[in-house]
């Protein structure tokens, strides 16, 4: 028997709020069955599935194309190349930002080196100057 999950456990397993949830199933992002009782019902399927959006999420990926990657996805594995080629661009943007990101570090690492040798030069001076004015 498939383990299901209403939507308060599934937002407490995710960290997704319940209203993100509601407004993803509204963009199509999430399609969950319905019981009975009219209740949402998450399966683990649908969990790895908010997990991933989430990953997608937190590389900066703009929703409009994790709801693109979400069509491509349901239209099955024809559309593998095209869900590589969204994940690639999603890589180069981080590729960039890690290169603005090690320029930064580079330049606070050269103020710094820049400030030691200041410090070294007068902590030098200071230590030749000792005992010479009486």
């Amino acid at each position: 028997m498939t383990k299901t999950y209403r939507i308060s456990e599934v937002s407490k397993i995710t960290g997704f709020s319940i209203p993100t949830l509601r407004y993803y199933e509204k963009l199509g992002l999430l399609k969950p069955t319905r019981s009975s009782n009219n209740y949402r019902i998450f399966t683990d399927k649908e969990l790895h599935w908010i997990q991933f959006i989430n990953r997608a999420k937190a590389t900066g990926m703009p929703l409009s194309k994790i709801i693109e990657y979400s069509r491509l996805r349901e239209q099955g594995d024809e559309t593998i190349k095209e869900r590589i080629d969204l994940l690639e661009q999603q890589e180069q943007i981080l590729y960039t930002e890690q290169k603005k990101i090690q320029a930064h570090l580079d330049f606070l690492k050269n103020k710094k080196q820049h400030y030691a040798k200041i410090i070294a030069k007068y902590e030098n001076n200071n230590r030749n100057n000792i005992g010479k004015n009486p």
